[in-house]
Protein backbone atom coordinates (compact mmCIF):
# COMPACT_ATOMS: atom_id res chain seq x y z
CA UNK A 1 0.00 0.00 0.00
CA UNK A 2 1.46 3.33 -1.09
CA UNK A 3 1.30 6.19 1.39
CA UNK A 4 -0.96 9.14 0.50
CA UNK A 5 2.04 11.47 0.71
CA UNK A 6 4.03 9.48 -1.84
CA UNK A 7 1.00 9.26 -4.13
CA UNK A 8 0.56 13.03 -4.14
CA UNK A 9 4.30 13.56 -4.55
CA UNK A 10 3.99 11.44 -7.71
CA UNK A 11 1.15 13.64 -8.95
CA UNK A 12 3.22 16.75 -8.27
CA UNK A 13 6.20 15.21 -10.12
CA UNK A 14 4.03 14.58 -13.18
CA UNK A 15 2.61 18.12 -12.98
CA UNK A 16 6.11 19.61 -12.84
CA UNK A 17 7.02 17.36 -15.76
CA UNK A 18 4.21 18.80 -17.89
CA UNK A 19 5.28 22.28 -16.79
CA UNK A 20 8.85 21.53 -17.88
CA UNK A 21 8.03 20.26 -21.36
CA UNK A 22 5.55 23.02 -22.21
CA UNK A 23 7.81 25.75 -20.82
CA UNK A 24 10.73 24.37 -22.83
CA UNK A 25 8.59 24.42 -25.96
CA UNK A 26 7.74 28.09 -25.49
CA UNK A 27 11.08 29.23 -24.07
CA UNK A 28 12.24 30.89 -27.34
CA UNK A 29 9.31 33.35 -27.27
CA UNK A 30 10.86 35.73 -24.75
CA UNK A 31 14.41 35.02 -25.98
CA UNK A 32 13.74 35.37 -29.71
CA UNK A 33 15.67 38.59 -30.28
CA UNK A 34 18.67 37.36 -28.27
CA UNK A 35 18.75 33.98 -30.02
CA UNK A 36 18.49 35.52 -33.48
CA UNK A 37 21.23 38.04 -32.74
CA UNK A 38 23.61 35.47 -31.25
CA UNK A 39 23.12 32.89 -34.02
CA UNK A 40 22.93 35.34 -36.92
CA UNK A 41 19.31 34.84 -38.08
CA UNK A 42 16.27 37.11 -38.40
CA UNK A 43 13.39 37.18 -35.93
CA UNK A 44 11.22 35.29 -38.42
CA UNK A 45 13.83 32.58 -38.92
CA UNK A 46 14.46 32.33 -35.19
CA UNK A 47 10.74 31.61 -34.85
CA UNK A 48 11.42 28.19 -36.40
CA UNK A 49 12.64 27.24 -32.92
CA UNK A 50 8.93 27.31 -32.04
CA UNK A 51 7.69 25.77 -35.29
CA UNK A 52 9.88 22.65 -35.26
CA UNK A 53 9.00 21.20 -31.83
CA UNK A 54 5.33 21.95 -32.42
CA UNK A 55 5.27 19.96 -35.67
CA UNK A 56 7.26 17.08 -34.18
CA UNK A 57 5.05 16.95 -31.08
CA UNK A 58 1.93 16.89 -33.25
CA UNK A 59 3.05 13.64 -34.87
CA UNK A 60 4.76 12.24 -31.80
CA UNK A 61 1.67 12.50 -29.58
CA UNK A 62 -0.56 9.92 -31.34
CA UNK A 63 2.37 7.77 -32.48
CA UNK A 64 3.92 7.54 -29.02
CA UNK A 65 0.51 6.95 -27.45
CA UNK A 66 0.20 3.89 -29.69
CA UNK A 67 3.83 2.75 -29.45
CA UNK A 68 4.38 2.95 -25.69
CA UNK A 69 1.11 1.23 -24.85
CA UNK A 70 3.03 -1.96 -23.97
CA UNK A 71 5.73 -0.27 -21.89
CA UNK A 72 5.85 0.69 -18.24
CA UNK A 73 4.76 4.32 -18.13
CA UNK A 74 7.17 5.19 -15.30
CA UNK A 75 10.14 4.19 -17.46
CA UNK A 76 8.72 6.00 -20.49
CA UNK A 77 8.15 9.23 -18.59
CA UNK A 78 11.60 9.12 -17.00
CA UNK A 79 13.15 8.48 -20.41
CA UNK A 80 11.26 11.35 -22.01
CA UNK A 81 12.31 13.75 -19.24
CA UNK A 82 15.91 12.62 -19.72
CA UNK A 83 15.56 13.32 -23.44
CA UNK A 84 14.22 16.79 -22.61
CA UNK A 85 17.28 17.45 -20.42
CA UNK A 86 19.59 16.47 -23.29
CA UNK A 87 17.67 18.70 -25.70
CA UNK A 88 17.86 21.71 -23.39
CA UNK A 89 21.55 21.21 -22.74
CA UNK A 90 22.20 20.92 -26.48
CA UNK A 91 20.24 24.15 -27.02
CA UNK A 92 22.34 25.91 -24.39
CA UNK A 93 25.55 24.80 -26.09
CA UNK A 94 24.40 25.19 -29.72
CA UNK A 95 27.17 26.78 -31.82
CA UNK A 96 24.76 27.54 -34.67
CA UNK A 97 21.07 27.67 -35.55
CA UNK A 98 21.05 24.23 -37.21
CA UNK A 99 22.18 22.56 -33.99
CA UNK A 100 19.52 24.47 -32.06
CA UNK A 101 16.83 23.24 -34.46
CA UNK A 102 18.01 19.63 -34.02
CA UNK A 103 17.72 20.07 -30.26
CA UNK A 104 14.19 21.39 -30.76
CA UNK A 105 13.28 18.21 -32.67
CA UNK A 106 14.14 16.25 -29.52
CA UNK A 107 12.04 18.69 -27.51
CA UNK A 108 9.08 17.92 -29.78
CA UNK A 109 9.37 14.17 -29.17
CA UNK A 110 9.39 14.73 -25.42
CA UNK A 111 6.44 17.11 -25.50
CA UNK A 112 4.25 14.77 -27.53
CA UNK A 113 4.98 11.81 -25.26
CA UNK A 114 4.77 13.46 -21.85
CA UNK A 115 1.65 15.52 -22.56
CA UNK A 116 -0.26 12.55 -24.00
CA UNK A 117 0.66 10.09 -21.25
CA UNK A 118 0.37 12.36 -18.22
CA UNK A 119 -3.32 13.17 -18.52
CA UNK A 120 -4.53 9.63 -17.83
CA UNK A 121 -2.26 8.81 -14.90
CA UNK A 122 -4.24 10.28 -12.00
CA UNK A 123 -6.56 7.29 -11.70
CA UNK A 124 -3.51 5.05 -11.14
CA UNK A 125 -1.79 7.28 -8.60
CA UNK A 126 -4.40 8.35 -6.05
CA UNK A 127 -7.58 6.93 -4.45
CA UNK A 128 -10.82 7.12 -6.41
CA UNK A 129 -12.18 10.06 -4.42
CA UNK A 130 -9.10 12.17 -5.32
CA UNK A 131 -8.86 11.43 -9.04
CA UNK A 132 -10.58 14.67 -10.10
CA UNK A 133 -8.29 16.87 -8.02
CA UNK A 134 -5.18 14.98 -9.13
CA UNK A 135 -6.15 15.27 -12.80
CA UNK A 136 -6.67 19.02 -12.38
CA UNK A 137 -3.26 19.34 -10.71
CA UNK A 138 -1.52 17.43 -13.52
CA UNK A 139 -3.10 19.64 -16.18
CA UNK A 140 -2.27 22.74 -14.16
CA UNK A 141 1.36 22.11 -15.09
CA UNK A 142 0.42 22.77 -18.72
CA UNK A 143 -1.68 25.81 -17.87
CA UNK A 144 0.93 27.42 -15.63
CA UNK A 145 3.65 26.74 -18.21
CA UNK A 146 1.57 28.40 -20.89
CA UNK A 147 1.35 31.64 -18.96
CA UNK A 148 4.34 31.70 -16.60
CA UNK A 149 7.08 29.73 -18.36
CA UNK A 150 7.94 32.43 -20.88
CA UNK A 151 8.36 35.21 -18.29
CA UNK A 152 10.63 32.96 -16.19
CA UNK A 153 12.82 32.12 -19.18
CA UNK A 154 12.87 35.74 -20.32
CA UNK A 155 13.88 36.94 -16.86
CA UNK A 156 16.76 34.45 -16.72
CA UNK A 157 17.83 35.45 -20.21
CA UNK A 158 17.74 39.16 -19.36
CA UNK A 159 19.54 38.79 -16.04
CA UNK A 160 22.21 36.36 -17.23
CA UNK A 161 22.09 34.94 -20.80
CA UNK A 162 19.62 33.12 -23.02
CA UNK A 163 21.84 30.00 -22.96
CA UNK A 164 21.59 29.91 -19.17
CA UNK A 165 17.80 29.81 -19.46
CA UNK A 166 18.04 26.58 -21.48
CA UNK A 167 20.66 25.17 -19.10
CA UNK A 168 18.41 25.91 -16.12
CA UNK A 169 15.56 23.93 -17.66
CA UNK A 170 17.95 21.10 -18.48
CA UNK A 171 18.70 20.87 -14.76
CA UNK A 172 14.99 21.02 -13.92
CA UNK A 173 14.25 18.21 -16.40
CA UNK A 174 16.87 15.98 -14.79
CA UNK A 175 15.46 16.72 -11.34
CA UNK A 176 11.94 15.83 -12.53
CA UNK A 177 13.18 12.56 -14.08
CA UNK A 178 14.75 11.64 -10.73
CA UNK A 179 11.58 12.60 -8.84
CA UNK A 180 9.45 10.47 -11.17
CA UNK A 181 11.79 7.51 -10.74
CA UNK A 182 11.45 7.75 -6.95
CA UNK A 183 7.76 8.61 -6.53
CA UNK A 184 5.94 6.89 -9.40
CA UNK A 185 4.88 3.27 -8.87
CA UNK A 186 5.38 0.68 -11.63
CA UNK A 187 2.83 1.54 -14.31
CA UNK A 188 2.51 -1.43 -16.68
CA UNK A 189 -0.29 -1.37 -19.25
CA UNK A 190 -2.47 -4.27 -20.22
CA UNK A 191 -4.15 -2.65 -23.24
CA UNK A 192 -3.08 -0.62 -26.22
CA UNK A 193 -4.54 1.97 -28.56
CA UNK A 194 -4.66 1.04 -32.22
CA UNK A 195 -3.60 3.80 -34.57
CA UNK A 196 -6.42 3.17 -37.01
CA UNK A 197 -8.99 3.94 -34.30
CA UNK A 198 -7.80 7.50 -33.72
CA UNK A 199 -8.96 9.14 -37.02
CA UNK A 200 -12.49 7.75 -36.47
CA UNK A 201 -12.96 10.25 -33.68
CA UNK A 202 -13.23 13.02 -36.28
CA UNK A 203 -16.76 11.75 -36.95
CA UNK A 204 -17.71 13.13 -33.53
CA UNK A 205 -19.17 16.54 -34.46
CA UNK A 206 -18.66 18.07 -31.03
CA UNK A 207 -15.07 16.91 -30.80
CA UNK A 208 -14.38 18.08 -34.36
CA UNK A 209 -15.71 21.56 -33.54
CA UNK A 210 -13.48 21.72 -30.48
CA UNK A 211 -10.41 20.67 -32.47
CA UNK A 212 -11.08 23.19 -35.27
CA UNK A 213 -11.57 26.09 -32.87
CA UNK A 214 -8.47 25.02 -30.94
CA UNK A 215 -6.48 25.03 -34.18
CA UNK A 216 -7.67 28.54 -35.10
CA UNK A 217 -7.30 29.95 -31.60
CA UNK A 218 -3.85 28.59 -30.82
CA UNK A 219 -2.52 29.40 -34.30
CA UNK A 220 -3.72 32.96 -33.85
CA UNK A 221 -2.31 33.21 -30.36
CA UNK A 222 1.16 31.94 -31.20
CA UNK A 223 1.23 33.75 -34.54
CA UNK A 224 1.16 36.93 -32.47
CA UNK A 225 2.68 35.90 -29.14
CA UNK A 226 5.82 34.32 -30.59
CA UNK A 227 6.80 37.80 -31.79
CA UNK A 228 5.45 39.79 -28.86
CA UNK A 229 8.93 40.95 -27.83
CA UNK A 230 9.82 42.64 -31.17
CA UNK A 231 6.26 44.03 -31.34
CA UNK A 232 6.59 45.63 -27.90
CA UNK A 233 9.97 47.04 -28.88
CA UNK A 234 8.76 48.41 -32.24
CA UNK A 235 5.22 49.56 -31.42
CA UNK A 236 5.47 50.72 -27.81
CA UNK A 237 9.20 51.39 -27.69
CA UNK A 238 9.55 49.19 -24.61
CA UNK A 239 13.15 48.71 -23.48
CA UNK A 240 14.70 45.27 -23.05
CA UNK A 241 14.78 45.60 -19.28
CA UNK A 242 10.99 46.10 -19.10
CA UNK A 243 10.02 43.25 -21.46
CA UNK A 244 10.39 40.57 -18.77
CA UNK A 245 8.29 42.64 -16.35
CA UNK A 246 5.46 43.01 -18.86
CA UNK A 247 5.58 39.30 -19.66
CA UNK A 248 5.47 38.57 -15.95
CA UNK A 249 2.30 40.70 -15.71
CA UNK A 250 0.93 38.63 -18.57
CA UNK A 251 1.86 35.43 -16.72
CA UNK A 252 0.27 36.43 -13.41
CA UNK A 253 -2.91 37.43 -15.25
CA UNK A 254 -2.84 34.09 -17.03
CA UNK A 255 -2.72 32.11 -13.79
CA UNK A 256 -5.72 34.08 -12.56
CA UNK A 257 -7.46 33.37 -15.86
CA UNK A 258 -6.76 29.65 -15.48
CA UNK A 259 -8.58 29.50 -12.15
CA UNK A 260 -11.40 31.77 -13.29
CA UNK A 261 -12.02 29.67 -16.39
CA UNK A 262 -11.76 26.49 -14.34
CA UNK A 263 -14.71 27.56 -12.22
CA UNK A 264 -16.98 27.96 -15.26
CA UNK A 265 -15.55 25.66 -17.94
CA UNK A 266 -16.92 22.44 -16.42
CA UNK A 267 -20.44 23.90 -16.25
CA UNK A 268 -20.51 25.64 -19.64
CA UNK A 269 -17.34 25.24 -21.74
CA UNK A 270 -18.94 26.82 -24.82
CA UNK A 271 -19.80 30.08 -23.09
CA UNK A 272 -16.40 30.18 -21.40
CA UNK A 273 -14.66 29.71 -24.76
CA UNK A 274 -16.75 32.48 -26.34
CA UNK A 275 -15.62 34.91 -23.64
CA UNK A 276 -11.98 33.79 -24.03
CA UNK A 277 -12.10 34.20 -27.82
CA UNK A 278 -13.61 37.70 -27.54
CA UNK A 279 -11.00 38.94 -25.07
CA UNK A 280 -8.11 37.42 -27.01
CA UNK A 281 -9.23 38.89 -30.33
CA UNK A 282 -9.70 42.32 -28.78
CA UNK A 283 -6.29 42.32 -27.08
CA UNK A 284 -4.37 41.23 -30.19
CA UNK A 285 -6.17 43.52 -32.63
CA UNK A 286 -5.85 46.57 -30.37
CA UNK A 287 -2.11 46.33 -29.65
CA UNK A 288 -1.06 47.99 -32.95
CA UNK A 289 -3.66 50.73 -32.31
CA UNK A 290 -3.76 51.30 -28.55
CA UNK A 291 -0.49 49.68 -27.54
CA UNK A 292 1.79 52.48 -28.66
CA UNK A 293 2.54 53.42 -25.06
CA UNK A 294 3.98 51.25 -22.30
CA UNK A 295 0.82 51.68 -20.22
CA UNK A 296 -1.46 50.75 -23.11
CA UNK A 297 0.64 47.71 -23.99
CA UNK A 298 0.64 46.61 -20.33
CA UNK A 299 -3.16 46.78 -20.07
CA UNK A 300 -3.64 44.82 -23.29
CA UNK A 301 -1.09 42.20 -22.23
CA UNK A 302 -2.96 41.83 -18.94
CA UNK A 303 -6.23 41.18 -20.81
CA UNK A 304 -4.43 38.84 -23.20
CA UNK A 305 -2.92 36.83 -20.35
CA UNK A 306 -6.21 36.68 -18.45
CA UNK A 307 -7.94 35.26 -21.52
CA UNK A 308 -5.26 32.83 -22.69
CA UNK A 309 -4.79 31.48 -19.16
CA UNK A 310 -8.15 29.74 -19.47
CA UNK A 311 -7.50 28.16 -22.88
CA UNK A 312 -5.88 24.87 -21.81
CA UNK A 313 -8.34 23.94 -19.09
CA UNK A 314 -11.39 24.96 -21.13
CA UNK A 315 -10.36 23.30 -24.40
CA UNK A 316 -9.33 20.14 -22.53
CA UNK A 317 -12.70 20.11 -20.73
CA UNK A 318 -14.49 20.42 -24.08
CA UNK A 319 -12.53 17.42 -25.40
CA UNK A 320 -13.26 15.30 -22.30
CA UNK A 321 -16.97 16.11 -22.54
CA UNK A 322 -17.07 15.46 -26.30
CA UNK A 323 -15.45 12.01 -26.13
CA UNK A 324 -16.06 10.58 -22.64
CA UNK A 325 -15.51 6.99 -23.82
CA UNK A 326 -12.29 7.62 -25.72
CA UNK A 327 -10.43 10.06 -23.54
CA UNK A 328 -6.87 8.92 -24.20
CA UNK A 329 -7.26 8.83 -27.98
CA UNK A 330 -9.13 12.15 -27.99
CA UNK A 331 -6.45 13.71 -25.80
CA UNK A 332 -3.77 12.50 -28.24
CA UNK A 333 -5.66 14.23 -31.07
CA UNK A 334 -5.99 17.36 -28.96
CA UNK A 335 -2.26 17.40 -28.23
CA UNK A 336 -1.53 16.90 -31.92
CA UNK A 337 -3.82 19.72 -33.04
CA UNK A 338 -2.58 22.04 -30.29
CA UNK A 339 1.04 21.56 -31.32
CA UNK A 340 0.33 21.84 -35.05
CA UNK A 341 -1.29 25.16 -34.20
CA UNK A 342 1.77 26.29 -32.23
CA UNK A 343 3.97 25.41 -35.20
CA UNK A 344 1.67 27.07 -37.75
CA UNK A 345 1.36 30.19 -35.63
CA UNK A 346 5.10 30.59 -35.22
CA UNK A 347 5.73 29.85 -38.92
CA UNK A 348 3.02 32.06 -40.42
CA UNK A 349 3.65 34.82 -37.92
CA UNK A 350 7.31 34.74 -38.91
CA UNK A 351 6.44 35.11 -42.56
CA UNK A 352 4.23 38.09 -41.73
CA UNK A 353 6.93 39.66 -39.56
CA UNK A 354 9.62 39.27 -42.23
CA UNK A 355 7.47 39.85 -45.32
CA UNK A 356 5.21 42.69 -44.18
CA UNK A 357 6.09 44.27 -40.83
CA UNK A 358 6.47 43.07 -37.26
CA UNK A 359 3.18 44.64 -36.01
CA UNK A 360 1.26 42.74 -38.74
CA UNK A 361 1.48 39.58 -36.64
CA UNK A 362 -1.15 41.07 -34.35
CA UNK A 363 -3.62 41.54 -37.21
CA UNK A 364 -2.91 37.99 -38.37
CA UNK A 365 -3.35 36.47 -34.93
CA UNK A 366 -6.42 38.48 -34.01
CA UNK A 367 -8.10 37.60 -37.31
CA UNK A 368 -7.73 33.88 -36.68
CA UNK A 369 -9.15 34.22 -33.18
CA UNK A 370 -12.17 36.02 -34.68
CA UNK A 371 -12.63 33.01 -36.99
CA UNK A 372 -12.47 30.70 -33.96
CA UNK A 373 -15.16 32.81 -32.27
CA UNK A 374 -17.40 32.63 -35.35
CA UNK A 375 -16.91 28.85 -35.63
CA UNK A 376 -17.85 28.29 -32.00
CA UNK A 377 -20.86 30.60 -32.29
CA UNK A 378 -22.16 28.78 -35.40
CA UNK A 379 -21.30 25.15 -34.66
CA UNK A 380 -20.52 24.89 -30.95
CA UNK A 381 -24.03 23.87 -29.94
CA UNK A 382 -24.26 21.08 -32.53
CA UNK A 383 -23.54 17.43 -31.99
CA UNK A 384 -24.12 15.23 -28.99
CA UNK A 385 -21.77 13.53 -26.62
CA UNK A 386 -21.58 9.83 -27.57
CA UNK A 387 -23.02 7.55 -24.93
CA UNK A 388 -21.17 4.46 -26.05
CA UNK A 389 -18.63 3.22 -28.53
CA UNK A 390 -15.50 3.26 -26.47
CA UNK A 391 -12.48 3.67 -28.73
CA UNK A 392 -8.86 3.09 -28.07
CA UNK A 393 -8.85 3.25 -24.27
CA UNK A 394 -5.85 1.81 -22.60
CA UNK A 395 -5.74 -0.06 -19.36
CA UNK A 396 -7.36 1.98 -16.64
CA UNK A 397 -8.93 4.35 -19.11
CA UNK A 398 -12.48 3.18 -18.50
CA UNK A 399 -12.07 3.96 -14.84
CA UNK A 400 -10.64 7.32 -15.73
CA UNK A 401 -13.73 8.11 -17.78
CA UNK A 402 -16.18 7.60 -14.96
CA UNK A 403 -14.04 9.32 -12.33
CA UNK A 404 -13.20 12.35 -14.42
CA UNK A 405 -16.83 12.64 -15.56
CA UNK A 406 -17.77 13.02 -11.92
CA UNK A 407 -15.03 15.58 -11.39
CA UNK A 408 -16.10 17.61 -14.41
CA UNK A 409 -19.75 17.83 -13.44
Amino acid sequence: MRSPLRAWLAVVAVAVGTFSVVTTEMLPVGLLTSIGSALGVSDGTAGLAMTVPGLVAAFAAPLLTVTVGRFNRRLVLCGLMGLLAVANLLSALAPGFAVLLFARVLVGVSIGGVWSIAGGLAVRLVPERSVGHATTLIFSGIAVASVLGVPIGTLIGDLVHWRIAFAAFAALSLAVAAAMAVTLPPLPTAGTIRLREVPGLFRNVRLRTGLITTLLLVTGHFGAYTYVRPVLEDVAGVGAGLISTLLLVYGVAGIAGNFLAGTTAHRDPRRTLMVIFTLLAAAELLIPVAGSTTAGAAVLLLVWGLAYGGVSVTCQTWVLHAAPDAREAASALFVGVFNVAIALGALLGGRAADGIAVPSVMWFGGGLVVLALATMALFGSRGTVPASGRTGASSGQGATSSHVDQALR
